[in-house]
């Protein structure tokens, strides 16, 4: 038992040094990047998000509501479910 709770906090210092020495090295090359005022590769630029102002369907929404509606003929479909997806094509 002695044996192994040695190996168990070996490790643990082990992994503790190596989680120290990783996060230091990250935010060193942090402020470099920082520093020339440029983004650290992997990350990506903030992006502006604009809310979608209703429209009317557009030929695809069209094409697929027509799929949509043969699925239904066809009996794959319950009208439910049309009405469902239906409603999530158009966005209502």
């Amino acid at each position: 038992m002695p044996g192994l709770l040695r190996g168990v906090a070996r490790t643990a210092a082990v992994a503790g040094t190596a989680t120290a020495v990783s996060n230091r090295v990250s935010r060193r090359q942090a402020k470099r990047w920082s520093d020339q005022g440029q983004v650290q590769p992997g990350y990506m630029e903030p992006v502006q998000y604009q809310q979608a102002s209703p429209q009317a369907p557009s030929d695809d929404t069209a094409a697929q509501l027509e799929q949509l509606a043969q699925l239904v003929n066809q009996g794959i479909l319950t009208p439910e479910e049309f009405t469902a997806k239906k409603k999530q094509l158009l966005g209502i």
